[in-house]
Formats: C-alpha cells, sequence, structure tokens
C-alpha cells in the first residue's frame, strides 16, 4: 500500500448563508479533515453518500489536470459532523483537491482549489450555492465574504481574521442530523434578517452578524427548537450563538475572560438537552506572516 498524497482542510461554521443576500461568509474552525489518495483501498470504507469525492475527480479532470496512474481510493479522517451545518463537505472536497494536487506535484493556487471545491460541490448537489464561501472558510484562516457567482479570483468581497481564538470559547450543539435542506425560496422571507448579519460584518462585529443570521436561519427552517435553544446561550451569558448552515449545529460563543460563564452555558445544556452533544473547539485565525531576517 501506498500513499500518493495528503491533503488538509478544516471545519466553519456560517456568518452570512449565502442563500440570503446570494453573498456568504463563514468563518474557520479547528475541526481538522485530512484525506489521503491511495493505491488500495483503506480496510475502513469510506462512507460518501453524496457521492462528492467522484465529483471531485470530475472536477480536477474538468480543470484539465491528469489523474494519477492505477487505481485510486480515498481515505477521510475527518472531526467534522456531517450534515450540521459545520461545512463538512466543503472541508473534504478541499482536502481532496489538494491530496490530489500532492500525487500529482502540481502547484494550484488558492482560487483554483475553491473553484474546483465549489463544482464538485455543485455537481454532488451537496450545495445549494455551491458554498463558496464555506470552501474559503474551509481552506483558509478567518472569513471571507464572497460573491458565489463569479470565479473564485473575482469573487472576494471583504475578509477578516476573526473573532481572536484566545479570547472566546466556542462551543457547538450537535442536534439530529439535518434530513433534508431548504427550499431556495423560503429565504426570500427573511431578508432583513440576513441583511442586519451583512451590516454587522461590514462594520467588523462577526458576534452579532453570527447571531442574526442564525435567527434568520431559525426563520428560514421554521426551527422553534433551535430558536429557543440559542435563547438558552443568551440566557446563560453568552456573547453570540446561532444556527449554523442550513441547520441543525448551534455554534455559541462566550469570554475566556469568564470561565463560569462557559461552566454555566456548558452545564446547561448537558442538563436540559441530553439528546445532543457538546464538543469544543476554537476559531483559526490567520498567522502573521514571519518577519523576514535582516541578517539573510
Amino acid at each position: 500500500m501506498a500513499i500518493l498524497g495528503k491533503g488538509t482542510a478544516h471545519g466553519a461554521c456560517s456568518l452570512l448563508h449565502a442563500a440570503g443576500l446570494q453573498m456568504g461568509a463563514s468563518l474557520a474552525l479547528d475541526l481538522p479533515v485530512t484525506v489521503r489518495l491511495r493505491d488500495n483501498p483503506s480496510q475502513n470504507e469510506v462512507e460518501d453518500p453524496d457521492e462528492l469525492l467522484p465529483a471531485v475527480i470530475s472536477a480536477w479532470q474538468e480543470f484539465g489536470h491528469p489523474l494519477p496512474k492505477g487505481d485510486l481510493h480515498w481515505m477521510v479522517r475527518s472531526k467534522v459532523p456531517p450534515r450540521q451545518g459545520l461545512k463538512s463537505s466543503a472541508a473534504i472536497a478541499v482536502a481532496a483537491i489538494r491530496a490530489l494536487a500532492d500525487a500529482t506535484d502540481i502547484d494550484l493556487e488558492i482560487t483554483q482549489i475553491i473553484d474546483m471545491a465549489v463544482m464538485a460541490q455543485r455537481t454532488s448537489g451537496v450545495s445549494i450555492t455551491g458554498s463558496a464561501d464555506d470552501a474559503w472558510a474551509t481552506a483558509t484562516e478567518g472569513w471571507k465574504l464572497v460573491d458565489p457567482n463569479v470565479p473564485a479570483a473575482e469573487g472576494v468581497l471583504l475578509e477578516g481574521p476573526g473573532p481572536i481564538s484566545e479570547e472566546w470559547y466556542v462551543l457547538i450543539l450537535l442536534r439530529e442530523e439535518r434530513k433534508e435542506r431548504p427550499d431556495a425560496d423560503s429565504f426570500a422571507w427573511h431578508q432583513h434578517g440576513f441583511q442586519q448579519a451583512l451590516n454587522a460584518l461590514q462594520v467588523g462585529n462577526e458576534l452579532v452578524c453570527l447571531t442574526c443570521n442564525g435567527r434568520a436561519m431559525a426563520g428560514v427552517l421554521n426551527d422553534h427548537i433551535g430558536r429557543r435553544l440559542t435563547n438558552d446561550a443568551f440566557v446563560n451569558g453568552g456573547r453570540a450563538a446561532g444556527i449554523t448552515g442550513s441547520g441543525n449545529a448551534i455554534v455559541i460563543f462566550s469570554p475566556s475572560v469568564s470561565e463560569p460563564i462557559y461552566t454555566r452555558i456548558r452545564g446547561w445544556y448537558e442538563s436540559r438537552a441530553k439528546d445532543c452533544e457538546l464538543i469544543e473547539t476554537k476559531v483559526l485565525n490567520p498567522q502573521p506572516a514571519e518577519e523576514s531576517d535582516d541578517n539573510e
């Protein structure tokens, strides 16, 4: 057995759902994904009900890139819970494209990776919009406000590093897996909420953006339980909370300077939402460029 190539990515959460205003933004989270390309099958069969990985192969070839010779098999290791709105499909697509690039010694621009990931997601039907904002967030750190209707090289409208990782606890409330995606027409009834989210993002208030977007999504999904669970976070001192993606996970931010608040929020859900699962993570901020050594 030989590993032909390896690629990595990570999960993310929504700041602005792209179907709301035809532009979207997602925030990178520390939920790692690794995809390996092998020349023989893995012992653990890859679950790919949407046939995303074959769509990645098709997108790779559509962009004119050669495949490695011989049999090709995938191995996926992901900390991103699937069908929860935490960008698992975008992360796997990005990591798989990077694995193909590694296997073929092809250097790709980040915009090429994004465009191929978008094509793969559209082909497999896992996204309403192609999820260009999700692909950016799973391939890089921080967030980017993206126009999904143009190529990646032209689509970034605004970007930021995100809330400083060390200043926030990030708690994710995992609920029942999403059974279906919302109808695109249902977003039109909640444009005011998405506009509030966009306004907050434009002035650099990502946490207000996340909250406004989450409230709008509760309306789109007609998710009364999700709305109540989100409000519970604020009752217990949370600073931001909202449904991510098209559901069903809820992402909660509380300040790291107050561990008792975080403990209270976590205890609340553990005692009152026993059918849910809690996971902790953190924001992935861009790393500052290393300063050059003047002596070199």
